[in-house]
């Protein structure tokens, strides 16, 4: 589906596995296998605690995994340290959920766009206004905001000054992390419009980590489905609705509100409780809560295998099987 010359960062094998009381351990991340493709999205979706930030951390070198190896344009950069590490960090940038948190409450809009640029001696400080005023009208913010300070501003202001930091050192990719959640719906869509805007002027690859199925499939090249640490299901983003396999996909699906849904038809939902991350089922991790559970489930932890072009699902049901 995508070209392999495009391939800028490549996760192969990652695990992550922390230390927990009484000699347990809590596996965040088991096997994770993706690929991030130029100027293209991937979306990493799940419920909450599945291990989509954990994972995203590795890619801005933020955390490092137990095991595995994460390649950007064929090097490990799990491996990087010292200066090598601090200027690969110009390659891949990130969004976080929450800007007000994230940026010091005391520096003006100026100086938190600026601050990269100025580490890695880009421009003088004597260009700081112009350089600020050129990014903030980039993500279609008046330039005299640069005079401002973060608590000045609404919500989307602020993710549009997060993303414009962001994008200041001309990143390779940038990683989003819920950066849409905390926003107003009307809100959400002009700062998706404004991402998918820049993506195509400026080819980034971008990694979107997100809840909600139905908002990452407006806009994402590629889906990935993570469940308690493990990629279920990686599908093209085009037609999710038809093309989703994995009962854990479906469901998530299925509990997406839309006002274009069929509202003669229930709304399934899924009743049990997510495991405890610390006792996870022996075969598939979803066996406890599907419906459609066999005995091999229970034994037998399904790995993906392609059922299709850029579609690879985890599931028993599928196996030897064509989409």
């Amino acid at each position: 589906m995508f070209d392999e010359k495009d391939l800028i960062l490549e996760a192969k094998h990652v695990t992550r596995r922390f230390p927990a009381a009484k000699g347990k351990v809590l596996t965040a991340n088991n096997d994770v296998n993706l690929k991030f493709y130029k100027g293209k999205t991937l979306g990493l979706v799940g419920e909450s605690g599945c291990g989509k930030s954990t994972f995203m951390r590795f890619l801005v070198s933020l955390d490092k995994p137990s095991e595995g190896e994460i390649l950007y344009k064929g090097e490990d950069i799990t491996k990087l340290k010292g200066e090598k590490l601090r200027q690969h960090r110009q390659n891949i940038q990130m969004v976080f959920q929450d800007p007000a948190q994230s940026f010091n409450p005391k520096m003006k809009i100026r100086d938190v766009i600026c601050e990269p640029l100025l580490n890695f001696k880009r421009i003088k400080p004597s260009e700081k206004d112009k350089v600020a005023r050129e990014l903030l009208e980039m993500v279609e913010l008046p330039g005299e905001l640069a005079d401002r300070y973060m608590h000045n501003m609404s919500g989307g202001q602020r993710q549009r000054v997060a993303i414009a930091r962001a994008l200041a050192l001309e990143p390779e990719m940038i990683v989003m992390d819920e950066a849409t959640s905390a926003l107003d719906v009307s809100v959400q869509k002009t700062i998706i419009e404004l991402i998918t805007k820049l993506q195509r002027e400026k080819n980034i690859t971008i990694g979107f980590i997100c809840h909600d199925l139905g908002l990452i499939q407006s806009f994402a090249h590629q889906v990935a489905v993570m469940y308690l640490g493990n990629i279920v299901e990686v599908m093209p983003g085009e037609d999710i609705g038809e093309n989703c396999k994995h009962p854990y996909s479906k469901a998530l699906l299925a509990s997406v509100f839309d006002i274009k849904m069929d509202f003669t038809k229930k709304i399934e939902s899924i009743d049990s409780e997510i495991p405890s991350p610390l006792d996870v089922p022996p075969g598939c991790p979803f066996c406890d809560r599907c419906d459609q559970c066999m005995e091999i489930c229970k034994q037998e932890r399904p790995i993906l295998k392609e059922i299709g072009p850029g579609h690879e699902v985890a599931c028993h049901l599928y196996a030897g099987k064509e989409a």
